[in-house]
């Protein structure tokens, strides 16, 4: 009997095939695996390797696969999908699939009535992949902040479409390099193979080209050539959150991309599941590789990157400026990048020296500074970190000369830079009285009328603070 069973799929598939295009049967069709038929349910139970297959087969193709069913098994056929949900662990989940509420011969296939999504796309053309040559991994200085998602794209671009970080959503603020990231992977890739279609492209330019498609009535044409791309990079992808109808088209590249093992490149200031306005069916699909934060630049990485500027720009600049530079940037490489060439700019067209007074210039003019108010914890970070002590040597009872030295300077620019009492600042800080504060806010300034060496470096962590004294 389940010899026969087999023999009545066949038969459907059979008219199937007769009613779509050979390549649609082998993309959707082929992998379908007949499981068994319940005679009382009138339940034909078949395997298919992914959801986005079943989502696919149900959107576009209900009506055809019900027709046939009814032709081959019984005029109450229905479909019953078990989905390979995680092939490493067998995990399979079983969906009963949709039925139409007429079933109708299907009419035949012509180029009309195709599906907009159709994968008999035009022969591909030469390319421009829109790539910078200048974003590379070379250029792209190695930190705390973005090991992973470098040593991930290192991965992607040697592999590509070939590794489990398919997709690769990178997510960060403005400024911290994920437009270089990506364009490097994009780089490399091509380096390696040259054969392959890859594309970088903005989320704004993508939706002006869409927008043009459907003005045009070509938008067959718009995702064909999209659905032809072996790498595609998305830049500013939160760009889309208000835009539906350029984000149902996304979806149906997205699909027919991951599905061919195609690499597909995300990047954003937001993660996925900030992303308002965004469908559930595509969020999980941005999801489904691998996501990764670029942060902000620390200091030494913004002192590596400055640095390797120089170098690669034969500029010279003194240490001091280079360290205010990494301290004033916001952890925005675009800012140093910016101050770098108007330093540069200013020093060869006023033929002056590069040094701190023209760095300050600079910077009130490039740079924006936080307006948010200074904290306690901002101080403490930025004194510990200039000192090279924790908070927690700062909270101690200990007397050493070091600590004792950084409890009195976070105490004296508390009072100096907050609107907080002695009494609430010693609470903050290890838990003083007001008393202590005092006594530390007279020591340093008594200091900082004889040494100036001290006086250079309260005024160094204060430029940290992108304040004015």
């Amino acid at each position: 009997m389940q010899h026969s069973h087999q023999a009545q799929w066949q038969h459907c598939l059979h008219l199937i095939r007769q009613n779509v295009t050979e390549q649609i049967y082998k993309t959707w069709f082929e992998p379908i695996v007949f499981e068994s038929y319940d005679e009382e349910q009138k339940t034909v139970l078949v395997q298919v390797p992914s959801p986005y297959i079943y989502e696919y087969l149900e959107q576009h193709y209900v009506r055809l696969m019900a027709w046939s069913l009814n032709k081959s098994f019984d005029e109450n056929a229905k479909l019953k999908y078990r989905l390979v949900v995680d092939s490493e662990n067998g995990q399979v989940q079983e969906v009963e699939g949709d039925r139409p509420a007429t079933v109708d011969a299907p009419q035949p296939t012509t180029r009309a009535n195709l599906s907009p999504t159709v994968l008999d796309a035009v022969v591909p053309q030469e390319l421009n992949p829109q790539l910078d040559p200048k974003k590379t991994f070379e250029s792209f200085i190695e930190g705390d902040s973005n090991k992973l998602p470098r040593t991930v794209g290192i991965t992607i671009a040697e592999h590509p479409g070939r590794s489990t970080f398919n997709p690769f959503f990178v997510f960060g603020p403005s400024g911290c390099g994920k437009t270089h990231l990506i364009n490097a992977i994009g780089v490399q890739c091509k380096s390696l193979y040259p054969q392959r279609r890859v594309l970088y492209v903005s989320a704004r330019l993508f939706q002006v080209q869409y927008t043009d498609a459907v003005r045009q009535n070509t938008t067959n044409d718009f995702v064909n050539f999209y659905q032809s791309i072996d790498m595609l990079i998305v830049d500013d992808i939160q760009e889309w959150a208000t835009s539906p109808k350029t984000l149902d088209t996304f979806f149906h590249i997205f699909d027919h991309l991951f599905r061919l093992g195609k690499q597909i490149i995300l990047a954003s200031d937001r993660p996925p599941v900030d992303l308002d306005g965004v469908k559930d069916r595509l969020l999980t699909r941005f999801s489904c590789g691998l996501i990764a934060e670029l942060e902000k630049p620390n200091v030494q990485l913004c002192v590596d990157i400055l640095n390797a500027k120089c170098r690669r720009d034969g500029l010279k600049i003194p240490a001091d400026v280079i360290n205010f530079i990494a301290h004033s940037a916001n952890g925005s490489v675009r800012d140093l990048e910016g101050v770098i060439n108007s330093l540069m700019a200013y020093s060869i067209v006023y033929n002056s020296n590069i040094d701190m007074h023209l760095a300050e210039r600079i910077i009130k003019r490039a740079v924006k500074v936080d307006n948010h108010p200074l904290t306690i914890d901002d101080i403490l970070e930025k004194v510990c970190q200039h000192f090279g002590v924790t908070q927690q040597n700062v909270f101690s009872k200990s007397r050493k000369r070091e600590f004792v030295q950084v409890r009195q300077i976070s105490m004296y620019l508390a009072q100096k830079y907050t609107k907080m009492p002695a009494s609430r600042i010693g609470q903050l800080i290890g838990g003083r009285d007001h008393s202590t504060v005092l006594h530390s806010c007279s020591a340093v300034e008594e200091r900082l009328k004889v040494d100036k060496a001290f006086l250079e470096e309260l005024n160094s962590i204060e430029r940290s603070f992108k304040l004015k004294k």
